[in-house]
């Protein structure tokens, strides 16, 4: 069972024992003042492990007084002028505690040796790539469910995925001889003119063609038409195909969360990257 997506005051959060954890995903200035203590007892209440928080750099001092270390930052990230904070406290010794420490300094180290790639990568001979539709949601589903044992949210779900193209995200997809062979998705946030760049997915005989860092770029075309000047990915800190792929498409490092998400069965930590657009 998927984690659920829920409001306290005016913020939005996700939690559950899927992730074992609370995402506090936007924070909003009415409910600054609360929101620690109440993320706090919704953690021990239910016994999670881990509390996750991206929170405005104005209300960093309160989460760090609450036992929260920063573990990523996005400069300038918010129209106003603030960074983006990523918080997390852990209720567990072990939660706490990074397990493959070298492969996420390797990922890193590959990735920060990459150049910038400043042209559209070409699709292979016989690929297209478009923005998906309702209708195209339970082949979407299925190709998900082939790449991911377990994800974060229930992209597994075809009423999810239309419920989010009904609303602020923008899946995008690459098809080959009709059939789709890769996915990713622009999560859209008009508020803070910032979108997630996420929910890649390449099945695995196309692996190595570039398709998603052609995607990537469309996608990146796409939402600065919409105004977007903000953009970050939340990306397997263990994977060295995607976090190549961010800093080829020239998006900066800005932190790991560890231990953070469960993904393809398991809890990964994941990298943080950003871009911001003029």
């Amino acid at each position: 069972m998927s984690d659920v997506i829920e409001t306290i005051g005016s913020s939005v959060l996700q939690h559950g024992p899927a992730n074992d954890r609370v995402y506090l995903m936007k924070l909003h200035p009415e409910d600054s003042v609360r929101i620690v203590g109440q993320l706090n007892q919704l953690a021990t209440t239910r016994g999670y492990s881990k509390i996750f928080a991206k929170v405005p750099m104005w209300s960093k001092d309160s989460f760090v007084a609450a036992g929260y270390d920063l573990e990523a930052t996005i400069p300038a990230f918010f129209p106003d002028g603030n960074d983006a904070c990523f918080m997390g406290k852990y209720f567990t010794d072990t939660r706490g505690v990074e397990l493959k420490p070298q492969i996420v300094q390797d990922v890193l180290a590959v990735s920060g040796a990459q150049g910038a790639i400043r042209q559209l990568v070409p699709l292979p001979s016989g690929c297209t790539a478009q923005v998906a539709t309702e209708e195209d949601a339970a082949e979407m589903a299925g190709l998900y469910r082939k790449v991911f044992a377990t994800y974060p949210f229930p992209i597994h779900d075809p009423g999810f995925l239309q419920a989010a193209m009904g609303g602020s995200t923008v899946f995008f997809s690459v098809t080959k001889d009709g059939k789709i062979v890769a996915l990713s998705s622009a999560e859209i946030d008009l508020a803070s003119r910032s979108v997630e760049m996420t929910d890649f997915a390449t099945l695995p005989e196309y692996r190595g063609q570039g398709l998603a860092l052609n995607l990537l770029q469309q996608m990146e075309e796409t939402v600065h038409l919409r105004g977007i000047r903000s953009l970050f990915t939340i990306a397997r800190a263990y994977s060295f195909g995607m976090n190549i792929t961010f800093a080829r498409d020239g998006y900066e490092f800005a932190g790991t969360l560890t231990n953070n998400t469960n993904i393809s069965g398991s809890l990964e930590s994941m990298n943080v990257w950003y871009k911001t657009l003029p």
